[in-house]
């Protein structure tokens, strides 16, 4: 995944990068977000692309994102605030909306789908400015 952290605290990602060559190494996604959590700021992801539908993670993949997320939990629920997706189709904001409670739940902070990249930067502010979950 390409992140561009440019616009602190909104972080663009971009996952289409994360599986556009075989056998990609996730190590370099995994420093790159290490060197967002060591910062020790808020901030929210923002997205334009979605991970490929038809991408099927391999055991391998979804082990090291487990034993990864254990050792960054904290950091996670401390300094992500969210992910906010732009998804101009309504149907697909819809199919989105559906998934966000198991992402919520799996990656410890909010999935936001927006209609519009204006609309993505008005939850990102909100995000930001929100008091931490109990």
């Amino acid at each position: 995944m390409k992140m561009d952290a440019s616009k602190f605290p909104y972080v663009w990602v971009d996952f289409t990068h994360s599986h556009a060559e075989p056998e990609h190494d996730h190590t370099e996604d995994f420093e790159r977000f290490e060197a967002l959590l060591a910062r020790k700021e808020k901030f929210v992801f923002l997205s334009l692309t979605a991970e490929e539908d038809d991408y099927e993670h391999t055991q391998e993949e979804k082990k090291q994102v487990s034993l990864w997320m254990k050792k960054h939990k904290q950091d996670l629920r401390t300094y992500v605030k969210g992910m906010v997706h732009i998804e101009p189709g309504a149907a697909k904001r819809l199919a989105m909306r559906a998934f966000s409670g198991a992402f919520s739940k799996f990656w410890g902070y909010p999935l936001l789908i927006a209609g519009s990249e204006g609309e993505a930067l008005g939850f990102a502010e909100h995000l930001l400015l929100d008091p931490p979950d109990k």
